[in-house]
């Protein structure tokens, strides 16, 4: 009967002491934390992309007005037909190009990364300079004393030149750069190198070939554009640019047309040409790209 008794008493004390043990040693309300606070850690620690470049296709429109052409060192025979000074009505003006192009671009680390510097990388390509007004409808010398000469207008055919622009700009996102569109607006410095000039009209290369310098015209850019993006790191860019103040210098030297109209001179040095035209294009870009 005694040893029934503390059997009893021994059975009572195990069963009260088993559920202390459970809720002591469980360690499960404390295992799942760190599996939580793992990604939070490495998504902290991804560097932002920094470089981005977009390739394709570039269109320069030259918006382009003149001033007058003047005619300087005018001597000898020629001043008996043409003076130093402006030909009245006339002008000249730049025509269209297309060519291949890219943007390539740092975002600043500063204010929340919506400050970026940009530089258009782009081949010369080859623009056509084009006479306009009395200069391509008119003889420039149509007579001499009251003989005509026998000039004839000159026709819109100019010249040609290879130009290379630098264009670099300031860019603001004011949403930033990573949305999903991101609109963009910039400004900065512009200079067009005009090299390889040539003349190319009949009239003014039937003697011989005159001598064409361009001198580098900057300008002020004035930048608008959207970067989307279109899957990970890749992103598409429409750019538009404003280029203004723009101003081409051009002399054409050494000048010398034939005059079958006079019986005394069968050619004549006309002196030099100048033209200075507001160039003042509209830069319109399309590029895929990415940022890295």
């Amino acid at each position: 009967m005694k040893r029934s008794l503390a059997t009893l008493i021994l059975l009572a004390s195990v069963a009260h002491a088993e559920p202390k043990r459970v809720a002591v040693d469980d360690p499960a309300p404390t295992s799942v934390e760190p599996v939580d606070a793992a990604p939070t850690t490495t998504a902290s620690t991804q560097k932002p992309r920094r470089f981005y470049f977009r390739v394709g296709g570039v269109h320069v429109a030259p918006l382009a007005s003149s001033r007058e052409m003047e005619l300087a060192d005018v001597d000898g025979a020629a001043s008996l037909a043409i003076q130093n000074g402006p030909i009245a009505g006339s002008g000249a003006t730049i025509t269209s190009a297309t060519v291949p192009g890219a943007i390539v671009g740092y975002v600043l680390p500063w204010a929340k990364r919506r400050f970026s510097i940009e530089a258009v990388l782009g081949i010369p390509f080859k623009v056509h300079f084009q006479a306009t007004g009395t200069l391509a409808t008119e003889s420039i010398a149509p007579t001499a004393l009251g003989i005509p000469t026998g000039v004839g207008p000159l026709g819109s055919e100019l010249g040609e030149a290879s130009a290379i622009p630098i264009v670099a700009t300031l860019v603001f996102a004011p949403l930033g750069v990573d949305r999903r569109i991101a609109p963009l607006v910039g400004i900065g410095p512009a200079v067009l190198f005009a090299t390889n000039g040539k003349i190319t009209n009949p009239t003014l290369t039937e003697v011989s070939q005159p001598d064409f310098d361009i001198s580098p015209a900057p300008g002020i850019v004035l930048q608008g554009g959207l970067d989307v993006a279109i899957y990970g790191r890749i992103k598409a860019r429409l750019d538009i640019k404003y280029i203004a103040g723009m101003l081409a210098r051009a002399t054409v030297q050494h000048v010398q047309v034939r005059t079958p109209g006079l019986p005394l001179f069968d050619t004549v040095e006309v002196g030099t040409a100048k033209m200075s035209v507001w160039v003042n294009p509209l830069v319109v870009q399309l590029g895929i790209g990415a940022d890295f």
